[in-house]
């Protein structure tokens, strides 16, 4: 499995504030950033397989949308977070 329970551990420890606290923005972000790419790599193998190609646009709407209220509540943040993970803007 890609997304064991360190995985997420290490992820929110990173962009998080600690391991615990899996509900911050930025760790959440985090962690569809890395369930994306993880789907984004399996849809360049099986380019007919278009329940994971469903979920790869739902969880691009959801990061977008805490992308949007990062923004709006702490630009400093979110460029910053940008950034790190290396997404477009």
């Amino acid at each position: 499995m890609y997304l064991t329970t360190e995985v997420k551990k290490e992820i929110f420890k990173k962009y998080g504030s600690s391991e615990t606290n899996t509900g911050s923005t930025e760790g959440q972000i985090a962690l569809f950033t890395h369930r994306i790419n993880h789907l984004s790599n399996h849809l360049k193998k099986n380019h007919k397989d278009y329940n994971t190609e469903r979920s790869l646009v739902k969880l691009v709407g959801k990061r977008r949308s805490l992308l949007d209220y990062l923004k709006k509540k702490d630009i400093n943040r979110y460029r910053e977070l940008i950034k790190e993970l290396n997404i477009r803007k």
